[in-house]
């Protein structure tokens, strides 16, 4: 079974377009359902757009949050989606988001092995690794759910050594690789466990 799942973005798309790569190719028994971005501008959509893939706005303010995230839920739902990806969103979602999507599986992307560095985003992240002294970082997705950020049973890692000179901006263009490579992998394990 075709596993139909939606992905929600906020910047430029790359990890949905390692999805949607993953799926032209047939490396990835999915669909994808919805693309649904936090922001208007994000290049994730026009990124969608070019594979046909239905997208929408449901842009979030601190005010406008908890609505913004309720009615994307929703639409994520009437979109038929079985699996919902965070691919870069950029907010952390409301308990009213949880209450709509109902049991509908959420997955999240996270540029360090977590558990360490949970809780920071971005370039943060790698700034903060590189602080630390660690010899190696990585991407994890992990299942996400309501309650704390980052917190979810980690599904993949994908390890990433810290070289002598690395500066952020370094060290995050090599996560982003084996992030793309971790999240396929995570989606293609849900694929299959769903099909079964």
């Amino acid at each position: 079974m075709t596993l139909p799942l939606a992905v929600c973005v906020s910047g430029r798309g790359s990890n949905l377009g390692a999805i949607i790569d993953a799926i032209a190719a047939g490396r990835l028994d999915a669909r994808i359902t919805l693309v649904v971005s936090s922001r208007a501008g994000a290049p994730a959509l026009e990124r969608a757009s070019r594979a046909s893939v239905p997208t929408a706005v449901h842009a979030v303010t601190n005010a406008t949050r908890a609505d913004a995230q309720r009615a994307m839920a929703r639409a994520i739902v009437a979109s038929g989606a079985r699996l919902v990806v965070l691919a870069g969103y950029d907010r952390i979602l409301t308990d009213g988001f949880w209450d709509e999507l109902g049991a509908i599986p959420v997955i999240n992307i996270h540029p360090s092995l977590l558990p360490a560095f949970g809780g920071l985003n971005g370039m943060r992240v790698h700034e903060a690794v590189l602080r630390s002294g660690a010899r190696e970082s990585g991407a994890t997705v992990h299942r996400a759910q309501p309650g704390p950020v980052d917190d979810g049973e980690i599904l993949v890692q994908r390890r990433v050594a810290v070289l002598p000179g690395d500066d952020a901006e370094a060290l995050a263009a090599r996560v982003l690789a084996e992030e793309h490579l971790a999240l396929v992998e995570a989606v293609g394990r849900l694929a299959r466990q769903a099909a079964v």
